[in-house]
This record gives C-alpha cells, sequence and structure tokens, in this order.
C-alpha cells in the first residue's frame, strides 16, 4: 500500500515548498494535489513550476491530482457555479470540461499518474442522459489528459450517478479501459456500505481516499475518529491489497501537526 496524502488538509492556505515537506516529514510516500485556486492555482505558471521542482527534488510521487470543485477561488462562496460535467446545461458541461483542462495543464510540468473526477453534484440523479453525458465527458478529458500520461478515475460520490453499479455501466457501456475508480470509503459508508461498494468496484479500484464520518454527511474526519468501524475498515482494505491504493489522510492528523 502506498501511503498518500492529499493536500485538502491545508486546503485554506496556498501551497508551498513548506506544507509540502509537512506531508513528507509525516510519512507520506507520494501526494495527491487537490485543484483549488485558492490553495494550488494551476493557472499560475510560478506556483506550477514550483510545486513541479519541489517533486523533481524530492522522493515523494505526484501521485494524483484531485479536479477543481469550483473555477473561484472562494469555493463556491463568490456565487460560482460548481463544476458539473453532467449538468443538463451545456454551456455548464463545456465551462466545466475546460476548468479541468486548464488543471490537467499542470501535467506538463510534473508526472501525475491520475486525475481524480467527479461526475456530478449531490443531488444529481440517473438517467440516459446522464449516462451520455458521463461517457461524452471522460471521452473529452481522456482525450486532453492521454498524451501527458494522466489516467483518469471516477469517484463514487453521494449521488445517484455515481453509485457503484452506475459507474460499472459507464466504464462498461463506454468500453473505458484504461479508466479507473477512485474509491472514497466515506461517501460509500454514507450510500450502501465500504463493503458492498467494494465488492462491486474492485476490479476496477486502483487508488481510495479513506477517511471517516457518521453515515449521514460527509465530515472527512480521520481514520478511527469516528464510527466506521475500524476492523471492518481494514478488512476491506486489506481486499484491495492488489492495489496501489493510497490512503486520503491516512498519516495521522498529530503527526501531520507536530511535523508542521
Amino acid at each position: 500500500m502506498l501511503r498518500t496524502i492529499s493536500t485538502h488538509v491545508f486546503l485554506r492556505q496556498r501551497l508551498h515548498q513548506g506544507l509540502l515537506d509537512a506531508l513528507a516529514k509525516g510519512g507520506a510516500q507520494a501526494i495527491e494535489i487537490f485543484a483549488a485556486r485558492q490553495h494550488f492555482d494551476y493557472t499560475s505558471k510560478p506556483q506550477v513550476k514550483e510545486t513541479a521542482l519541489w517533486f523533481a527534488a524530492n522522493p515523494v510521487e505526484p501521485f494524483s491530482m484531485h479536479m477543481p470543485l469550483f473555477g473561484d477561488t472562494e469555493m463556491g462562496r463568490s456565487g460560482a457555479p460548481a463544476i458539473n460535467v453532467v449538468h443538463p446545461d451545456k454551456s455548464r458541461r463545456i465551462d466545466g470540461m475546460d476548468e479541468i483542462k486548464r488543471a490537467l495543464e499542470a501535467a506538463e510540468e510534473m508526472p501525475l499518474r491520475y486525475l481524480v473526477l467527479h461526475l456530478g453534484e449531490r443531488e444529481d440523479s440517473w438517467s440516459p442522459r446522464t449516462l451520455e453525458h458521463a461517457m461524452t465527458a471522460i471521452e473529452h478529458l481522456q482525450a486532453f489528459s492521454r498524451p501527458l500520461g494522466v489516467k483518469l478515475l471516477l469517484e463514487n460520490l453521494t449521488n445517484e450517478v455515481t453509485e457503484a453499479p452506475n459507474l460499472v455501466e459507464i466504464l462498461r457501456i463506454g468500453h473505458f479501459k484504461d479508466v479507473g475508480i477512485c474509491l472514497d470509503t466515506g461517501h460509500a459508508h454514507i450510500g450502501g456500505g465500504v463493503a458492498a461498494a467494494v465488492a462491486e468496484l474492485k476490479p476496477i479500484i486502483r487508488t481510495a481516499h479513506i477517511h471517516d464520518n457518521h453515515g449521514q454527511k460527509t465530515s472527512i474526519s480521520g481514520p478511527g475518529t469516528e464510527p466506521l468501524p475500524g476492523r471492518k475498515r481494514c478488512r476491506n482494505c486489506a481486499r484491495l491489497r492488489s492495489c496501489p491504493l493510497p490512503c486520503w489522510r491516512s498519516i495521522t492528523y498529530p503527526r501531520i501537526r507536530r511535523s508542521t
């Protein structure tokens, strides 16, 4: 298992080399960059270059990038709409894909393995039209990411679109053999359960976001701090040992805080 942590733990701060040093000292073998303009401004060539230089000088892998959720610097508080590549409005879908491609350009400077992609927002429902929009978005983004050496991963969310059977259906009908799944244990815990998601998605899981919650909303707490049973969580992770499974926030918070 590759010990990986997301820079989301520092979301309210501008990502800089000191924060990356802290993650490395905390035990991270690889890092997922959370693409949010106030944190990692993927449109800023100096910040992208600074981040790429840090990875080039350190034995920590730039494992993945999480797609931006909003195109502004305030996570939508400015009134900017959420990035949604399966939105019924075509202009919203196009704007969302364009913003994701801007973030993907960072792979020209650092060797990212994966881009974690959201399909829809919390209340989005499943329909034949949604399936069509999802396949179109994946095809379009793949055409951009493939030359950069980046593979797409679909994350299970708390909407109908990304329920495990629907993710399998998207990949099957679209013949997306090189698109995988990023299993979010917190989202799965809110839905049909982690064990069920693992059973359905295991052959196509490539990475995981491992965190806890109360099973009602996404609180994104550190593993073991909330009531997703520890033994059950470890048992589910053990089933995935054949996958390069990084743990989002799996390095304990105290170690990170001491190192900062």
